[in-house]
């Protein structure tokens, strides 16, 4: 990843990081939750009734509340055995590793997706039980296709050379860095194995974002042209990290017309791409889909990112929700363009951060911003074969997108973390979606604390928005893979 991008990267997470106490709207929505949950943690009371002793008799404590959602859990819970990912043994897992697993095959069975959440993007046991996740979606119920919160164009030219390079190459062609760690690679040894098998397992990428170069582009048999491709890539680049929106308004059309001019050769040049991406028969029309995201980032989104920028470094977010909400939007069309034109048949695992994925984003208090994301956005046709699954953590530490260290805080009594851990398991899974609102498990169908990246305090309905959690009792800072 060159300097350029590692700036906006990091500039982007600080901002929103730090947004928090720009916004005094959400910060207000903090407090409000703060007050409600200070109320609510004297008493909790059941509708009244004319008898004074009758409701006596029918109110619970806090505490009395949060003890019987955790006996609940003790007696609902799910517990995973293992996170480590598993081995192979001729392109294959035996199928009795994964008998913890199996309780996930009813609730799944008819679901096309299956969301992957996390609340950091840097906890080593989330990489590690997600690959474990992912052999056994891939394997045991037919999930063919891999799509990271990553760059479309660059996931597709990884796979086309999945077979031919290393694992760990294939990772840092495909991925944001935030995932170059030694505990992702085990999935890319995994991928690369698979790819001897009857159905082996893609590698995709939905999201927009100029996060690596787009593609070496000798197969254009153009010197000058591969030349500005690579000029035109690296403008994108520093524009984005710039202050001066006339000045790029008056470069955008030249950026724009290399994309259109590269755009054009592609069928001219499909034998050339089929030979050099020789793992992805899809891959023309893979690359003319990330030329068209290119084309749409060089119209719109350096612009908003411009202005996004400007605004947040004088408190103002109004264009960064904007900025926010056009990249997930740009996600979802990517990701129902796989689903629907590149992969049509396939089954899908879709990688990303909780925030993305959840499905009703917007709906959370105390999150830097309340925009639409990902989950919320996506169609409702796809939300009824779809699952969520956010993934949390009760202590250790993770990192932040800059590889910092950041301490998950203590459980707030009565959090997402607080009753979950009373399974008592190191990795515990909970079903949300197929529960009937009861006495033991009200606390899904109402506000709970949970924490984003192990320290930002949210309130959120738990059932609204995910359909499982997988809770993990301790995560750790990975190892991180340098380029």
């Amino acid at each position: 990843m060159n300097r350029e991008t590692r700036k906006f990267n990091h500039r982007f997470q600080k901002i929103v990081l730090t947004s928090i106490l720009a916004l005094s709207s959400s910060a207000a929505m903090l407090i409000s939750a703060d007050t409600a949950f200070a109320e609510t943690a004297k008493t909790e009371t059941a509708l009244p009734t004319n008898s004074a002793a009758n409701q006596a008799a029918s109110t619970r404590t806090s505490d009395e509340t949060i003890s019987d959602w955790k006996a609940w859990v003790r007696d609902h819970a799910y517990g995973i055995k293992s996170i480590e990912p598993e081995k192979t043994v001729n392109g294959r897992v035996p199928s009795d590793r994964f008998a913890d697993l199996n309780m996930l095959k009813p609730l799944l069975h008819d679901k096309r997706f299956v969301f992957l959440g996390e609340s950091s993007h840097g906890a080593a046991e989330y990489n590690l039980a997600k690959t474990r996740l992912i052999q056994f979606l891939h394997q045991e119920m037919g999930y063919n296709v891999l799509a990271f919160e990553s760059g479309l164009s660059n996931s597709a030219i990884a796979n086309g050379r999945l077979k031919e390079q290393s694992a760990e190459q294939t990772m840092k062609d495909s991925l944001l860095y935030v995932w170059w760690t030694q505990e992702t690679l085990p999935l890319f040894d995994y991928m690369k194995e698979t790819q001897k098998a009857k159905q082996p397992l893609k590698l995709a990428g939905f999201d927009i974002q100029t996060d690596l170069p787009f593609i070496n582009g000798d197969w254009l048999k153009d010197k000058e042209l591969t030349k500005r491709l690579a000029e035109t890539e690296e403008a994108l680049f520093k524009w984005q990290m710039s202050k001066d929106i006339e000045g790029y308004r008056k470069a955008k059309p030249s950026i724009v017309k290399v994309y259109e001019q590269v755009k054009e050769q592609l069928k001219t040049h499909e034998q050339e791409l089929t030979k050099a991406y020789p793992n992805e028969p899809q891959i023309v029309k893979l690359l003319d889909r990330a030329l068209s995201n290119r084309i749409r980032l060089a119209e719109e989104y350096v612009e908003i990112t411009i202005q996004a920028f400007e605004g947040a470094e004088k408190g103002d977010m109004t264009m960064f929700v904007k900025l926010s909400e056009w990249r997930d939007q740009a996600m979802v069309d990517n990701l129902i363009w796989l689903a629907t034109e590149a992969y049509p048949t396939e089954k899908f695992i879709v990688w990303g951060h909780n925030g993305h994925l959840r499905k009703a984003n917007s709906e959370v208090m105390g999150t830097s911003f309340p925009v639409k994301t990902l989950g919320e956005m996506l169609p409702d046709q796809y939300k009824q074969i779809s699952y969520v699954i956010g993934l949390y953590a009760t202590e250790g530490e993770t990192a932040g997108n800059d590889r910092v260290p950041i301490k998950v805080l203590t459980p707030e009594p009565g959090s997402v973390e607080d009753i979950l851990s009373a399974a008592n398991q190191p990795f515990t899974f909970m079903d949300l979606r197929y529960r009937l609102n009861e006495r033991g498990n009200s606390w899904m169908f109402e506000p709970r604390f949970a924490y984003d990246w192990g320290s930002i305090k949210e309130s959120l309905i738990p059932r609204t928005q995910y359909d499982g959690i997988l809770l993990i009792n301790k995560v750790s800072v990975p190892q991180y893979i340098n380029k």
